[in-house]
């Protein structure tokens, strides 16, 4: 199964010397490795922001250029907006784009990998999948 990987996963793994997160870090390796790993758009824009250095940012554009964009198609909008609009019923406030990600990966029926603690709360409203691994240590 393939999983979409949210832009906090993509950062450790290209750019963060954070320590706490190497098991994602090793994971994300294995999904890469067994061709798992789905990106969309948003969250290639969203991990390419911020580096003010022109060289840090065409190294990291290209190194990302092996993962092809996932589409998102004009019902993931729709869908986004109905998470949205659930979510916030319930008490729940979220970004736009990452209701498209569970959009997205709803649609897809993927799961989502992110250590974001958001789609947690997401997922009591929305069937939203998120991924989970064993960790060792």
């Amino acid at each position: 199964m393939k999983v979409l990987v949210d832009t906090p996963i993509w950062s450790y793994a290209l750019r963060s010397k954070r320590s706490g997160f190497e098991q994602h870090v090793k994971e994300f390796e294995t999904l890469i490795a067994d061709h798992k790993v789905l990106i969309i758009g948003p969250i290639r824009q969203e991990v390419l922001s911020g580096y003010r250095e022109m060289k840090k940012f065409e190294k990291l554009n290209e190194k990302l250029k092996y993962f092809e964009n996932t589409p998102i198609v004009d019902d993931d909008y729709v869908q986004a907006a109905k998470f949205s609009n659930i979510c916030r019923k319930n008490g729940v406030q979220g970004s736009h784009i990452d209701f498209l990600i569970c959009s997205v990966a709803y649609r897809l029926q993927v799961q989502i990998f992110t250590t974001d603690k958001d789609f947690g709360q997401y997922r009591k409203h929305a069937p939203i999948q998120l991924f989970t691994f064993q960790r060792q240590g």
